[in-house]
């Protein structure tokens, strides 16, 4: 626990520090970059690019500082970040690095204003953090060892098989090197890909887009025209080769309490619904699959999921396309609307509504779903990367 004096401190100065958090952010990393360079393949340069890596760190620093004495409301963004610090395998060791590059940024953004007291100050609660994640993320990784055909760090996984779900999606089918099981997950958990590309060792979460207890795991991976990753595996990645994956993270996960379930993707995001639609594809429960493609030659796993639909009358698909072509079948055309997730939804809008898909995509979903009625508690989505904010 914090002395009084320290807590006082960091309150007095969280104004401060928020009106220059992003300049505190913009700092500290290329600082540790070029100080400590070893950390570099566990953060996705093309999100530090676009800023959203340094955005999303500048609001998590804010944030504690100002629940600083009420840690208990950051308990739901803690476990996000113990989640996606599990998946990257981050190690104890790392905090001290991220601590005293952080500490070194805010010193040379606030200047005169930083003195020895502030800082140390800020030394301390950063201390009292790291701990708490620390203590979070063993619990995690001792949890993910122990657990049948388990592992903690990286693992050996040979690739069996090689599916085109679309003209920019591919299935990529691993099972592990040395034989063994492979570990039940919930479904919407992720993967962590470790790769060494044109040696540079590169890091990528992918989701798990098929059912727990097949035996393998499955990811499905988009093409990105400028994704060293996704270029790899597509173009050099064969049936035999190997590459390593740490355990499964992630809590954008199934809730399986009966409930209506509405499944609404765009594009890729349609990775983790498949596994989700196939975990609760023999079950009674209501489910209602939503997918917007920009036409059919873009749009991933329909065949699979109208098998799926075909065989339980309690499945409910529907396709809208953007830019149909003319031999394009959708259900609907242009852009998801208000009007088409009402006439999905029953009246008392008691559902677990999961969305998942680009971000102007999520932040017009989010909208709707929250003018349409669905409750706060059961809107689940999640970001392919670091956390960003969206505004009903």
């Amino acid at each position: 626990m914090l002395d009084q004096d320290t807590i006082n401190i960091i309150k007095a100065t969280v104004p401060a520090v928020k009106a220059h958090a992003d300049d505190i952010t913009a700092c500290f990393y290329p600082l540790m970059f070029k100080q400590y360079p070893e950390v570099i393949p566990y953060f996705n340069q093309t999100h530090q690019s676009k800023g959203t890596q340094p955005k999303a760190l500048a609001n998590a620093v804010v944030a504690y500082a100002s629940n600083i004495d009420e840690l208990g409301n950051l308990s739901e963004a803690v476990n996000k970040i113990v989640q996606k610090h599990c998946s990257l395998g981050i190690q104890p060791s790392q905090y001290d690095i991220v601590g005293d590059c952080l500490l070194q940024a805010i010193a040379q953004v606030l200047g005169d204003a930083a003195t020895e007291e502030i800082i140390a100050a800020w030394a301390k609660a950063y201390g009292q953090l790291a701990g708490i994640l620390i203590g979070a993320e063993e619990a995690v990784y001792a949890a993910t060892e122990q657990r049948a055909g388990g592992w903690r760090g990286e693992r050996s996984f040979t690739l069996i098989k090689k599916v085109a779900e679309s003209s920019v999606i591919t299935s990529f089918y691993l099972e592990p090197t040395e034989g063994g099981d492979v570990p039940d997950f919930e479904a919407g958990q992720f993967v962590t890909v470790v790769l060494n590309v044109n040696g540079v060792s590169l890091r990528r979460n992918y989701s798990l887009s098929d059912a727990p207890g097949t035996g393998y795991f499955r990811i499905s991976v988009k093409r990105e025209p400028e994704g060293a990753v996704s270029n790899h595996l597509h173009d050099q990645l064969a049936v035999g080769d190997t590459i390593d994956l740490l355990p499964p993270c992630g809590d954008f996960t199934l809730r399986r309490n009966g409930k209506p379930l509405v499944l609404l993707t765009a594009g890729v995001g349609i990775t983790p619904a498949i596994s989700m639609l196939n975990v609760e594809a023999q079950s009674t429960r209501d489910i209602r699959f939503i997918h917007a493609a920009i036409n059919s030659d873009m749009h991933a796993f329909k065949a699979h999921v109208n098998q799926v639909a075909a065989a339980n009358s309690k499945i409910t698909s529907l396709y809208i396309y953007s830019e149909p072509g003319v031999d394009c079948q959708p259900d609907a055309e242009g852009f998801v609307t208000a009007d088409l997730i009402a006439a999905q939804l029953p009246e008392d809008r008691d559902v677990e509504f999961y969305f998942l898909g680009p971000k102007p995509f999520m932040g017009a979903v989010f909208k709707i779903a929250t003018e349409l009625g669905v409750p706060e508690g059961q809107i689940h989505y999640e970001f392919f990367g670091p956390d960003e904010g969206l505004v009903a």
